[in-house]
């Protein structure tokens, strides 16, 4: 199947490492350097959203771990608690459906068992884009099998 018949199956194109609104950022960043540590002070916008909660479309699954920064700015470290037997996972920003900064909530459009058959993150591993590759083509097509609701 050539590229271009692909996309025109796929009703909703996904962009895993980008913020589908970058207004749900704290401070609601819209300027062309959003999402990214423009200044060079090491400041990442994301960092509000450590300890908010984080909901699948079916229950919670855990809260934005404070090892955020660990990972690309365009990713969301989350710390399952027990729930995958204390497992952290990653999420590419671009599974974010919106964000209730009242309720200090993140609420992503993938089920937990989409969550939890993600490729698991390593911090240790040494092949961080390999892992990016994994991560992105696995939310790549989770979305083509199964598109977001809108």
């Amino acid at each position: 199947m050539t590229p271009t018949a692909e996309a025109e199956m796929q009703p909703f194109l996904f962009a895993p490492w980008a913020w589908r609104d970058p207004t749900w950022l704290p401070g609601g960043d819209t300027g062309p350097d959003r999402g990214r540590d423009a200044a060079g002070t090491g400041e990442r916008p994301d960092t509000g959203l450590i300890g908010y909660a984080v909901e699948a479309t079916d229950g919670a699954i855990g809260k934005v771990d404070e090892d955020n920064a660990e990972v690309p700015a365009d990713c969301l470290m989350v710390d399952t608690g027990p729930w995958i037997f204390g497992r952290k996972v990653v999420l590419p920003v671009g599974t974010v459906q919106r964000v209730d900064h009242e309720e200090r909530k993140v609420f992503v459009d993938r089920t937990k068992d989409q969550i939890k058959d993600a490729p698991e993150y390593d911090p240790n591993d040494a092949d961080r884009d390999g892992y990016r590759q994994r991560a992105g083509d696995y939310y790549s097509e989770s979305y083509r099998l199964v598109p977001p609701m809108l």
